[in-house]
């Protein structure tokens, strides 16, 4: 099995097992596309992605999680996970702008070591309501889904981010 959010450890520290059902697209700054694994610095995610939903039709709607589950370091993750991000009611086949920010973004601060950032994109049954979590700290993703009956995910991406030193960033 040669699924790079298997390998990544996404599916497993973050969410379960899924198979994909629309796709999504991550770009920041109009340019940098998300892969898998790929690394961005600080400082090219330093602003909010368009966060492209391909799928589905505008009578869909898929909330988005940003997450790290390396904080305070990928060695020991204690704090797992970090919340970055929350949109909801993001129709289909368009894009983050569309959507609710439940949660406004904030940029990754890694301090120790190779960060995972991942996209988790859920389909929602219905237009609903969803709470921002009380912290940004120790959000668990499985669990937010389950109380928001969300399902498994139906995409999924991430990268990777380290501290800049002053000298990448010339």
């Amino acid at each position: 099995m040669s699924d790079p959010l298997v390998i990544g450890r996404v599916i497993g520290d973050v969410i379960d097992y899924f198979s994909p059902t629309v796709k999504m697209s991550v770009i920041y700054n109009s340019d940098k596309h998300v892969y898998n694994g790929h690394e961005l610095f600080p400082s090219t995610v330093a602003f909010k992605p368009k966060v492209e939903v391909h799928g589905g039709d505008m009578r869909s709607f898929f909330t988005l999680i940003m997450t790290d589950p390396d904080v305070p370091g990928p060695s020991d993750p204690f704090l797992r996970e970090y919340l970055h991000w929350i949109v909801t009611d993001i129709p289909g086949t368009t894009d983050s702008s569309f959507g609710r920010e439940v949660m406004s973004y904030e940029l990754p601060k890694p301090n120790i070591g190779i960060h995972r950032l991942a996209f988790i994109l859920f389909k929602q049954k219905k237009r609903q309501i969803v709470s921002a979590p009380p912290s940004r700290d120790k959000f668990n993703t499985r669990k937010f889904a389950e109380e928001n009956e969300l399902g498994l995910p139906v995409a999924a991406v991430f990268f990777n981010c380290q501290r800049e030193t002053a000298a990448r960033r010339r």
